[in-house]
């Protein structure tokens, strides 16, 4: 019998799924806010400083949520294992080894964040031209999000093609959308 019809892949999923959702989500979230930004400010400041707080932000909420998510499972398992008589005193076995590390899940979560939204900052950071420097950001973010979702389907044994176009789709809409009713609000001057 083949190994790869033996192996698990959902177990791989779980920490696959938090990893590429946090860089896809800093991906997505900075370069979005960094678009709409651009859609009515050109200076290339102004961008790059909306990507950074985009960045701080972002991997705060995402270090902050995983932790609270990630410890509210810790108190359900832990009760859980006590009700089942598997934890008792200071004499768990080994159990707790086995129990989500909300630190690290926090940690995790924050630096994939950071890891995603690294990349439309750097592609605006040496671009002066406004209309190159949105191109730039454009067109990075596309073969970032193309590499994600191509990674996250091959890791898990999922179609490649089909879940990298869905990835890319998704972020251009975010995108697009973004750029368009920021631009949009942006002309009736408020």
């Amino acid at each position: 019998q083949n190994d790869e019809s033996v192996h698990d892949y959902s177990k791989r999923g779980q920490w696959l799924r938090a990893a590429v959702l946090g860089a896809n989500d800093g991906l997505l979230s900075t370069a979005s806010l960094m678009m709409g930004i651009g859609a009515v400010r050109p200076d290339a400041k102004t961008m790059i400083l909306t990507g950074v707080a985009g960045l701080v932000a972002g991997a705060c909420s995402m270090a902050i949520g995983e932790f609270v998510s990630v410890y509210s499972q810790y108190d359900v398992e832990v009760a859980q294992m006590k009700r089942e008589g598997q934890m008792s005193g200071g004499n768990d076995g080994g159990v707790r080894e086995k129990l989500p590390n909300p630190m690290q899940a926090a940690a995790a979560s924050a630096l994939a964040f950071a890891v995603g939204a690294v990349v439309p900052l750097l592609a605006a950071a040496f671009v002066r031209d406004y209309r190159v420097r949105l191109g730039a950001v454009v067109a990075a973010v596309s073969v970032a999000l193309v590499g994600f979702g191509w990674l996250g389907a091959v890791i898990g044994r999922a179609p490649p093609s089909r879940s990298a176009s869905r990835v890319l789709i998704g972020g251009w809409l975010a995108m697009g959308i973004t750029f368009g009713l920021t631009k949009l609000i942006g002309s009736t001057g408020i």
